[in-house]
């Protein structure tokens, strides 16, 4: 076996051994997602129904707070890594296709930040029942 023809290893064509590390990153992040959001249906439905201070309690506790951070963190990284490849395949004008990654980079950090805020801000409120900001 060779590295292809000698016109292909002077263009630089042919595999550039990059994908299996983005095959294997969206496998873990699948995993995590299948672990993290089982965890969150099952411990959703353990709450009372309807009643808004438990699951304030339940997010303010530093275990669970944690779990929830990862599990954003994980779904908006697989959500990129996903997205990622669909814009790779099918967006062909080079500028669309590059202004659509960054589009897609900002959308992905945005949303994990803003809902790990959201949950740090639940974490470090008071338990006094109220949503954060004492509505």
């Amino acid at each position: 076996m060779g590295n292809g023809t000698r016109l292909g290893r002077v263009r630089g064509l042919g595999s550039s051994h990059h994908g299996s590390h983005h095959w294997i990153q969206q496998r873990l992040t699948a995993l995590g997602n299948i672990l993290l959001v089982t965890w969150f249906v099952v411990s959703m439905f353990r709450l009372p129904l309807g009643d808004h201070a438990a699951v304030l309690r339940w997010a303010s506790n530093p275990t669970v707070a944690l779990a929830l951070i990862l599990m954003t963190a994980n779904v908006f990284w697989h959500l990129r890594l996903g997205l990622q490849v669909m814009i790779e395949d099918y967006v062909h004008g080079e500028a669309a296709k590059l202004l659509s990654l960054v589009l897609l980079n900002f959308y992905a950090i945005g949303g994990a930040a803003y809902g790990i805020f959201a949950i740090i801000r639940i974490a470090l409120a008071p338990a006094t029942g109220l949503a954060p900001g004492g509505m």
